[in-house]
């Protein structure tokens, strides 16, 4: 097997991507790919090998990765927009052979010292005349003679990708092309999933699993065509949706977020959208709402992780219920486990536990963080804490790492976000523990408020004091222009202070 060769049975006349304007059928991305294969082997790329990638979305991105995973080599897809010591950082610690640049990261690779890297062999530049200290040129690779995709075994790791996921400080997550490849089939267990007909809008950056497996895996593999963007803008997403003729979005909520409150947008803005998907963090109900008044916009919510490969749960094909994730997909088990190891009661909050096909190999040289997350039969332990209802639809909490503990009581911060949502004046919140003196740990809430919007932090206070008991209740809010977010649009707790 190889994950390479998801392109190999779709018509060659067929579209595979859209990128910066230009269009790549699969014919033509089969023939690429296969003599970048022959030019990474020319360099002395061989099977378990390393290759970086600091590309946005776009072609050079997508004919690497399928190149790279062909040779038996490894990705390592990395953020562009890094700065270079954090780059520097993580091509180290994956022993990189290979980095491949863009222009865009070109101002952080000179940032990199390669003496801090002593496995970098090469580095190629996608474009001529950008990258400081680059090797040879992306299309020089071109010029090589093509290469067939060698087989690999299921458990060889195809993409190491740094994730701060279920174990605290970034870590390289191994998963293998078993890993991938079988979520991308397990998600076929979603009804009304990606077809061949489907135009998929593809912002979601391809460094992040959701991007990598779900946007362009999922897509590549069922034959539909993938439009590659680098930068969200609302205004321009609808001249998208006109012109490429859009039918799937997948999008992190922030992206959805902006819609809620995009007043100028026409009703009919996804008239010909029949799949709108949001994963990566919880998606404010009232936001959900908004959506559906305002677009007839039904917005499908799923859960995953990195460490899953990603997906565990989804809601396409099922009748939609408003804060919920969906079901397990065909082929994942899921267990919900209490603070005693045991299996939670029908209805009581437990550990989202995660086994499969699809749950990653462990962490790479973190043989202790694995331990942490992996048990000795396979169960990946999430850190994510949910319920489950009696027709099997699964509802986040929140993470377990993220518990408030106010006086002996638990206290999960997406339930107080829930509640500061709904208030007409906030526009996003984010809500962390802080300690206290008396009562261990205090409820403090970051408020982003609507444009226009004028609010007081008694107002809130009340307002959850309406809503919640008394100990769930903020103790403090802070009004902030902005919320700190990753690039998959997770709130960063972390960094709220």
């Amino acid at each position: 097997m190889n994950l390479a060769h998801i392109i190999d049975p779709h018509p060659a006349d067929h579209v595979a991507i859209f990128s910066r304007g230009r269009a790549t059928t699969y014919g033509t991305l089969r023939d690429q790919v296969a003599h970048l294969r022959g030019g990474l082997a020319r360099l002395g790329v061989q099977p378990g090998d390393r290759v970086a990638l600091l590309c946005s979305n776009g072609r050079y991105f997508v004919d690497m990765y399928l190149a790279v995973l062909g040779l038996g080599a490894v990705t390592v897809p990395l953020n562009p927009a890094s700065p270079g010591p954090e780059i520097e950082r993580e091509l180290a610690t994956v022993d990189a052979k290979i980095v491949v640049v863009e222009p865009a990261a070109a101002t952080a690779w000179s940032q990199v010292s390669r003496a801090a890297v002593p496995s970098l062999v090469s580095v190629i530049a996608t474009e001529p005349d950008t990258v400081d200290g680059a090797d040879v040129l992306f299309d020089e690779l071109l010029t090589a003679e093509p290469m067939e995709a060698i087989e690999v075994e299921p458990d060889h790791v195809a993409v190491l990708i740094f994730t701060s996921g279920t174990a605290g400080s970034p870590r390289a997550a191994m998963l293998s092309h078993g890993n991938l490849l079988s979520n991308i089939e397990q998600s076929r267990s979603a009804g009304e999933g990606v077809s061949a007909s489907d135009v998929l809008y593809g912002v979601l950056p391809m460094f992040h699993i959701f991007g990598l497996n779900v946007v362009l895996g999922q897509s590549l593999h069922r034959g539909a065509t993938v439009v590659l963007v680098q930068r969200f803008d609302p205004s321009t997403l609808l001249d998208t949706i006109k012109e490429r003729g859009i039918t799937v979005i997948p999008g992190a909520p922030p992206l959805w977020l902006a819609f809620s409150h995009f007043d100028e947008a026409p009703a009919d803005s996804f008239a010909g959208v029949r799949l709108a998907l949001t994963g990566a963090a919880k998606m404010p109900e009232e936001a959900m709402r908004r959506l559906h008044e305002k677009f007839g916009l039904t917005l499908l919510e799923g859960y995953g992780l990195t460490e899953a490969g990603p997906v565990v749960t989804s809601s396409a094909g099922l009748d939609q219920k408003v804060g919920s994730v969906g079901k397990v997909l065909e082929g994942i088990e899921v267990r919900l486990v209490d603070e005693h190891g045991d299996d939670a009661l029908r209805g009581d909050a437990g550990e989202i536990w995660v086994k499969g096909a699809n749950v990653f190999l462990g962490y790479l040289h973190e043989p202790e963080a694995t331990s942490k997350v992996l048990t000795a039969d396979g169960w990946l332990r999430t850190g994510d804490i949910a319920v489950v209802d009696d027709e099997g639809y699964l509802y986040l909490v929140d993470r377990a790492k993220d518990l408030i503990i106010v006086s002996g009581f638990n206290v999960y911060p997406a339930e107080v976000e829930e509640v500061l949502m709904e208030h007409p004046a906030v526009k996003e919140v984010g809500v962390i523990g802080v300690p206290h003196p008396h009562t261990g740990e205090a409820v403090k809430a970051f408020v982003v408020l609507e444009a226009g919007a004028s609010a007081h932090e008694d107002t809130l206070v009340t307002w959850c004091l309406d809503h919640l008991a008394r100990y769930k209740c903020p103790s403090k809010i802070l009004f902030v222009d902005e919320l700190p977010r990753n690039v998959s649009g997770k709130l960063l707790r972390r960094s709220l202070v």
